[in-house]
């Protein structure tokens, strides 16, 4: 558990921020408050008694002091594309670890370029991506493979009942989809390209209760990169279930709200991951609620996991390379349901 180590969150008075401040604070540790905006972390630290520093991302010396004495950093504020790479370069002046939910494919990429040298230099663990996009898939992925060193293909599909976004989910699409100049981006071939056609609308025979759904075939997550960061697989693709994209696109979706005690939204989840090798394959999948709310749990077991040493390499490194995968799905066992196969890497006998 935490005994009292300090975790600096980036972003602590936001949708997933609250999250994993919460998280944070049942696992034993103290989170420090912080963020850009002065009003919203006073508001969001008021009665905690919790230390509440503001930073913004253009004043290295704000942010050197937002990560004074803590043991690690989350960072929960995008565009990630504008708060990754300073929080990088504070948590490498501060030698501790850093830990984001970037869902931008673009910003995690970047991360992987930029400071994979470095922050193995400075033997600083710098985990991107860990979160419901990006960190739960590729430790799905992990795990499924078992004992294979290579793949042909990984597929990931997004069985989401709903999708409503929050504003920094909208304003990080925003910022990556200027990036790209309007187009969609695909894993192929081994690397990242872009495409201007209209991605193709396919059946995904999902396990369980959900059954044969409509998706929107290559419906591009953080996947593409964490995935192939690590695993030799040239053709990772990723899908998501008609009416969440359609949730997404629209800007008439409402933000989500509460349904329960803990905050999360009705919304639930089944992700579902097939590799294949030659004729075989090998499945796992998850199944939980709300998306947001459970990346907490992946963020503060990695920074826990982290702390503690048990971690297999150390710089940048997605989920799946640098924790046990089946075993820290198995940790998530109070927020995720796996099937056996997730957890055991058997091959399985349909295809979806």
């Amino acid at each position: 558990m935490g005994s009292g180590q300090t975790v600096t969150v980036f972003g602590a008075y936001g949708h997933t921020g609250r999250f994993v401040v919460a998280r944070l604070r049942e696992r034993g540790f103290v989170p420090v408050l912080s963020g850009r905006d002065a009003r919203k972390l006073a508001e969001s630290g008021a009665g905690t008694g919790l230390d509440v520093r503001p930073a913004s991302v253009d004043d290295p010396a704000a942010l050197d002091r937002a990560l004074s004495g803590a043991s690690a950093v989350i960072n929960c504020a995008g565009p990630f594309a504008t708060t990754a790479a300073p929080l990088i370069e504070a948590a490498l002046r501060a030698g501790i670890p850093y830990v984001d939910v970037a869902a931008e494919i673009e910003a995690n990429a970047d991360t992987f370029t930029h400071f994979a040298d470095r922050a193995r230099a400075a033997r600083v663990a710098v985990v991107p991506a860990m979160a419901f996009y990006g960190g739960l898939g590729d430790l799905l992925a992990t795990s499924a493979m078992g004992d294979w060193t290579a793949a042909d293909e990984a597929h990931i599909a997004y069985g989401l009942n709903s999708w409503h976004p929050t504003a920094g989910t909208r304003a990080a699409g925003a910022v990556s989809r200027e990036r790209r100049g309007g187009a969609r981006v695909v894993y192929t071939g081994g690397r990242l390209a872009h495409r201007h056609d209209t991605p193709p609308t396919l059946a995904w025979h999902f396990p369980g209760t959900m059954g044969t759904r409509a998706v929107i075939g290559e419906f591009t997550m953080a996947d593409v990169v964490t995935v192939p960061s690590h695993l030799a697989i040239p053709e990772v693709r990723t899908y998501m279930t008609v009416e969440a994209a359609g949730d997404l696109a629209s800007p008439d979706t409402p933000a989500p709200t509460p349904a329960d005690p803990q905050g999360r939204s009705a919304q639930t989840f089944l992700v579902d991951v097939v590799v294949r090798r030659g004729g075989a394959e090998r499945r796992a999948t998850a199944a939980g609620q709300d998306i947001y709310a459970v990346t907490a749990p992946l963020a503060v077991e990695a920074v826990e996991r982290i702390l503690t040493g048990r971690t297999r390499t150390t710089g940048v490194a997605s989920a799946g390379e640098i924790f046990d995968a089946p075993d820290f799905l198995r940790a998530l066992s109070p927020h995720i349901t796996l099937n056996a196969e997730a957890a055991d890497a058997t091959d399985a006998a349909t295809r979806p």
